[in-house]
């Protein structure tokens, strides 16, 4: 029998007034792996991460985590703060929300704010220095310049985070996320704005967290050479509604897929093409 999954999005609904942003959509994540999660513009998947998140509240529809220590947990119904600090699912955005003036290190430490706030029982702790709370934030340190060397930016720690290059800055608010001790690992746009070495770079940072770390990652990406690159399982969204799910193979040989980006003139089009390509081979030499 095979493992239950980590998330169970079942027939989830987000209206806006009158607009149906997501209509009916059910889905699986898998632990220690990765699922993408693409479509055109305006298909409905940043609103899908955040009906994830707390960021919104659903219309309809539940998303169930099966946490190793806490049991099933309604995550629609948690705040944002909670489905963070407690469910341990965290997420990235579009556009980068580090601290630009603080560095490197302060911004992966900042992360960590609730369990130092708990080392401090929300008291005077922190600052009379009580060996609880400098306990606590030594862990702090540790994890921050841990992650910072995994993810090859222990040189950069004391360094502005503004003064970075783009595609630093991203690794670096990936490396802040991993700072909370994700189960899942919710990636926007991770490649966005990010030149082909960067790509690369990427694709062999994400497949070493679910593999070797053991992080399930959600990911929601354009760039179609790193979602089939890393995905085990893609879920197709257009207009809010699943039109496509399973591997990488398939998903990019799915007439409906194709005709979600292409157009359907374009995507008949395509298959005709394909087809007299098919036809002008010359015949197999007899074996």
């Amino acid at each position: 029998m095979s493992a239950a999954p980590l998330l169970s999005v079942e027939r989830l609904t987000m209206r806006f007034g009158g607009l149906l942003a997501i209509d009916d959509l059910s889905l699986d994540v898998a632990a220690r792996q990765i699922t993408g999660v693409i479509g055109p513009n305006g298909a409905g998947k940043t609103t899908f991460f955040n009906c994830l998140t707390g960021f919104y509240k659903p219309s309809q529809g539940s998303v169930r985590l099966n946490h190793p220590q806490r049991g099933v947990m309604r995550l629609e119904q948690l705040a944002s703060h909670q489905v963070a600090r407690t469910a341990k699912v965290v997420r990235t955005f579009q556009n980068i929300r580090l601290f630009p003036k603080m560095t490197v290190l302060e911004n992966l430490i900042v992360a960590q704010h609730n369990a130092l706030q708990h080392a401090s029982r929300f008291s005077l702790a922190g600052l009379f220095g009580l060996p609880g709370y400098r306990r606590a934030e030594a862990a702090a340190m540790d994890k921050a310049v841990g992650w910072l060397k995994h993810l090859h930016l222990i040189d950069q720690a004391d360094t502005a985070t503004g003064d970075l290059p783009y595609g630093m800055q991203r690794r670096i608010e990936i490396a802040r996320a991993l700072c909370v001790d994700p189960l899942l690992l919710c990636l926007d746009e991770p490649a966005a704005g990010l030149n082909p070495r960067e790509s690369a770079e990427l694709n062999e940072l994400l497949k070493h967290l679910a593999r070797d770390e053991g992080i399930a990652i959600l990911l929601i990406e354009h760039d179609m050479s790193v979602v089939m690159n890393v995905s085990d399982h893609i879920c197709v969204l257009n207009y809010g509604r699943k039109i496509a799910e399973g591997p990488p193979l398939q998903i990019q040989r799915d007439p409906n897929v194709i005709k979600a980006y292409l157009g359907e003139e374009d995507a008949d089009e395509l298959q005709a093409d394909e087809s007299q390509a098919r036809e002008a081979l010359p015949p197999e030499a007899p074996r």
